[in-house]
């Protein structure tokens, strides 16, 4: 038998009466909480941004949150819905609201976050670009806790593999690969892949860029962010099991397009337009002039 055995995790920290804490919904809030307190250590430094003035009062970080979990939570759903499986909700209106059945798109939350921090700026006057630069900052304690708890669920695994790190993850679906008996598939850990490069490699380079002054060019850091995130998840990807949706006799690797042989998942396409604009971001980004933010 090849392969590790998945270890003996419940996707539930405990149950009281009716009420069961889950271990995804908790990471949900401690990245919320650990992003919230890194964009009010940033916003309590004002020598690190443009003209030696921070974008906005630390005590306006709390609205400022409100927003950004509106965001997360509205662009996450409907991403999944749009990006994921359209035909399955157009059929079954009512099950977009029923978040707690899981179903969430990253890219999707990615943009009902942008729409949250644009509004917000417009609102309240505050430079746009600094403080996607604060939530590029704030953002991978979040990612990196999710991937773990994806993990514990047992979810979004890898496709099946004979090195000697893969996970015999439970369940039918992580059970069935075709030429490998029932209970001895070993597949990648891919969301453990996700973790260190969307969470703790991505996390590193920011810290590096923040040393070197990036938050002094508005817009620097958030493009390395969007550009580190797309090439992280665009190579996972091609470990990372299709979606179910996607896969068909003649599509067995669930490509969403398909050309020459080979082609690109769903997570690929969403991921290259993110690689695109986080370069373009970093290209264009300038010192702001002294006395100006930016």
């Amino acid at each position: 038998m090849t392969g590790l055995p998945f270890p003996d995790l419940s996707p539930e920290i405990f149950t009281i009466g009716g009420f069961s804490l889950r271990w995804y919904a908790l990471a949900y809030i401690l990245g919320l909480v650990a992003g919230w307190r890194i964009v009010v250590a940033l916003m309590r430094r004002p020598a690190l941004w443009p003209a030696d003035r921070a974008p906005m009062e630390p005590a306006r970080v709390e609205d400022l949150l409100t927003a950004i979990i509106l965001g997360v939570i509205l662009g996450g759903r409907l991403g999944y819905v749009l990006f994921y499986q359209p035909a399955y909700f157009l059929d079954h209106p009512l099950d977009i609201v029923k978040v707690w059945h899981g179903g969430m798109a990253f890219h999707g939350g990615f943009l009902g976050v942008v729409v949250a921090a644009l509004w917000f700026c417009r609102r309240h006057g505050i430079p746009p670009l600094s403080l996607a630069d604060a939530l590029a900052l704030a953002t991978p304690p979040g990612l990196f806790l999710g991937r773990i708890a994806n993990f514990i669920n047992a979810e979004l695994w890898g496709r099946p593999t004979s090195l000697p790190w893969g996970v015999r993850f439970p369940g039918e679906a992580a059970q069935t690969c075709p030429g490998i008996p029932f209970g001895q598939c070993a597949r990648h850990p891919s969301q453990l892949y996700e973790a260190g490069l969307e969470g703790l490699v991505l996390m590193a380079l920011l810290l590096l860029a923040l040393r070197a002054g990036w938050l002094k060019a508005p817009g620097r850091i958030a493009g390395l962010f969007v550009a580190g995130y797309g090439a992280a998840r665009f190579a996972v990807e091609f470990v990372r099991q299709a979606d179910a949706q996607f896969v068909t006799p003649d599509n067995p690797a669930g490509n969403a397009i398909q050309f020459l042989g080979t082609g690109l998942s769903m997570g690929q396409l969403l991921s290259l337009p993110m690689i695109a604009l986080g370069l373009w971001l970093i290209l264009r980004a300038r010192p702001a002039p002294e006395g100006r933010t930016a």
